[in-house]
């Protein structure tokens, strides 16, 4: 697979919709990639080869509400991205794997950890929200005012990837990417998935208790999404007693604008957990 193609779309029938996912054979440690938030799996089209030329078995999963999934659920939180990404653990067969969540995705992949540890050799956290601190009430307030923008104007999703989500670097397929993820939020029925993801609550507290599986912490030095992306970083680590990597210069996507620097912080860990 290269950069820009896509392997091909599987599908899990589950009792609230359809889940859509690929699946590269590798004999190496399976290693299940969650996209974030009104993203699709694409998400990963730069650092899927990478870690599929190492030999890894790479599976990507769509989000409930977005790319090829169905739209219309009644839940779209983290526990229930955790309780989709098990149950196609399960329907794989895999009796083992990592798993990686960005954004959004940070707290789903705590909580799959926490749910069936015996599944999990380890989580990788890229640029996630996990538990903030409970005083951090103005960041709560803002990620609520730009959920309430993301409802009413998709195009405001288009300006954050364009001019704040990487402010150093930008893959060369990023204008034609952003435009199809916008013209996804005009489709019908959208808004509700998006209300969901928005208006939800990404960093859960209270969850890393009892986490004690092998975990990495991978941010970006440049990540606008957090005040101070270091101290978090430090935090999060902490927190699962993790190793920790920061990507010089990279926004809040590294797996698409730093993804061979995405790939050499991934690869050691997955090599160390196999």
């Amino acid at each position: 697979m290269n950069a820009t193609s896509t392997p091909r779309t599987q599908y899990l029938q589950l009792p609230g919709g359809t889940i859509a996912f690929d699946d590269t054979a590798g004999d190496g440690t399976p290693v299940l990639l969650l996209p974030g938030m009104l993203d699709s799996r694409r998400e990963y089209r730069h650092l899927h080869p990478l870690l599929a030329a190492a030999g890894h078995r790479v599976i990507t999963m769509d989000l409930r509400g977005f790319g090829e999934s169905s739209i219309a659920w009644d839940d779209y939180t983290p526990a229930a991205i955790a309780e989709d990404a098990v149950a196609l653990l399960d329907h794989l067969g895999i009796a083992k794997a990592v798993v990686v969540g960005h954004s959004y995705t940070g707290a789903s992949v705590v909580k799959v950890a926490t749910l069936v540890p015996e599944k999990v050799a380890g989580i990788v956290l890229l640029d996630a929200f996990i538990e903030q601190p409970p005083a951090n009430v103005l960041m709560r307030g803002l990620v609520r005012v730009f959920g309430a923008a993301l409802i009413a104007f998709p195009r405001f999703w288009g300006y954050y990837l364009n001019k704040v989500a990487m402010p150093t670097r930008k893959p060369a397929d990023h204008a034609e990417h952003v435009a199809a993820l916008v013209a996804d939020l005009r489709t019908p029925g959208r808004r509700q998935a998006t209300r969901g993801y928005a208006l939800g609550d990404s960093a859960p507290t209270g969850w890393t208790v009892g986490f004690h599986s092998p975990a990495l912490v991978v941010m970006g030095s440049k990540d606008p999404d957090f005040l101070n992306p270091l101290r978090v970083a430090d935090r999060q680590a902490t927190a699962l007693n993790a190793r920790k990597v920061i990507i010089d210069g990279a926004g809040h996507y590294p797996m698409s604008d730093s993804p061979q620097a995405t790939a050499d912080a991934l690869l050691p860990f997955l090599a160390e957990v196999a």
